[in-house]
């Protein structure tokens, strides 16, 4: 019997901004390695500058990262983007991983049909996607994402979690870590023509 995958709509409205939500492969928690972390990181920044968004804010948890992004352009490309973070650190872990002879890479390869097998680091489809157009959103969004590693137990305030910008903004964006993405904060400017809530 076939399966039919849950399929999301990616809204492709300039108006907006986006939070962006994706799981690790069988929801493992594989994002606790730093180097992992910092590749992803990578990933990230370089996302952001081929496709023309900026960061509002993110948090990256064992097993799933949170990602509040908002285009510079008209040409607003949330499925390119995301393929432009998963694809190339996928590749990365598996290259790493053969190298190592790691055991995880034969839990992370999985058979999609008789004589294929494929790595998986990433849970499949396109994970979830929620738009906000109000400041009022945009900063409930921000605070949720921040109190993610609290909320776990990882953390007893949003500050102590390296891997999310709270720290930023604790700081008003001077406290700049260079082992993650570049934070752009709060777009205000990016509402003047949109209607308040």
């Amino acid at each position: 019997m076939p399966t039919h995958r849950k399929r999301i709509k990616h809204y492709h409205e300039p108006g907006d901004c986006h939070e962006l939500t994706f799981s690790c492969f069988d929801r493992k928690p594989l994002l606790t390695n730093p180097i992992w972390i910092n590749m992803l990181c990578q990933s990230i920044d370089r996302a952001l500058y081929r496709y023309h968004f900026n960061l509002i804010a993110f948090v990256i948890m064992p097993e799933h990262l949170h990602l509040l992004i908002y285009p510079t352009t008209h040409e607003c490309k949330i499925d390119r983007f995301l393929a432009a973070i998963k694809r190339p650190f996928s590749y990365r872990i598996k290259e790493t991983l053969i190298e190592q002879q790691h055991p995880l890479l034969a839990e992370l390869t999985i058979r999609t049909r008789p004589g294929k097998t494929a790595f998986r680091f990433w849970l499949e489809g396109p994970g979830y996607d929620r738009n906000f157009f109000s400041k009022k959103a945009v900063e409930t969004a921000v605070n949720y994402l921040h109190l993610n590693p609290v909320k776990r137990g990882l953390a007893t305030e949003c500050r102590e979690w390296k891997y999310s910008s709270a720290r930023w903004y604790e700081s008003n964006g001077e406290s700049v870590d260079p082992d993650l993405p570049t934070i752009h904060g709060l777009p205000w400017d990016f509402f003047d023509l949109s209607q308040q809530q």
